[in-house]
């Protein structure tokens, strides 16, 4: 089955909120080897002016892909995610991510392209906190692979 291309253009709702903890920021930090103390001292992120602790940037991929998870799982999109390869991922950051924030993300599909037997999707997903302003933009390709 080949990506729906009828999906190029679609909006999805936002996402359940997801509620970033303090341990999340600190098992990330500490999985990407962020070492900043304002990633793992609220005493710190505090002393740098920040209410809590901050998200390592890349941080931004956890609620980016819970947003690109909806076109995936979708049955009518036409996503084999045994074939899915991710291509490309990059963020433009609004604010920092804070503990306490209450992300959701509003999914866009801007591009579904072939290329060389496989499919490229890009989706857009707009990280926005609880009072519905912008924290991150995510745009992420993934490149769902042709038969053998």
């Amino acid at each position: 089955m080949a990506v729906n291309e009828d999906f190029l253009g679609r909006t999805y709702p936002p996402t359940q909120p997801f509620v970033v903890g303090r341990e999340h920021i600190r098992d990330f930090a500490q999985a990407v080897g962020a070492t900043d103390p304002v990633h793992h001292d609220l005493e710190a992120a505090r002393a740098a002016g920040y209410a809590d602790l901050v998200a390592p940037p890349t941080f931004a991929v956890i609620p980016g892909q819970r947003t690109d998870a909806q076109f995936v799982a979708d049955p009518e999109a036409g996503v084999d995610y045994t074939r899915v390869v991710h291509g490309e991922q990059r963020f433009t950051h609004h604010r920092p991510v804070v503990a306490g924030d209450e992300l959701r993300g509003v999914l866009h599909i801007d591009a579904i392209r072939g290329a060389g037997g496989h499919q490229m999707v890009t989706m857009r997903s707009e990280i926005i906190d609880a009072a519905e302003e912008p924290v991150a933009t995510s745009l992420s390709t993934i490149v769902v692979r042709g038969g053998e």
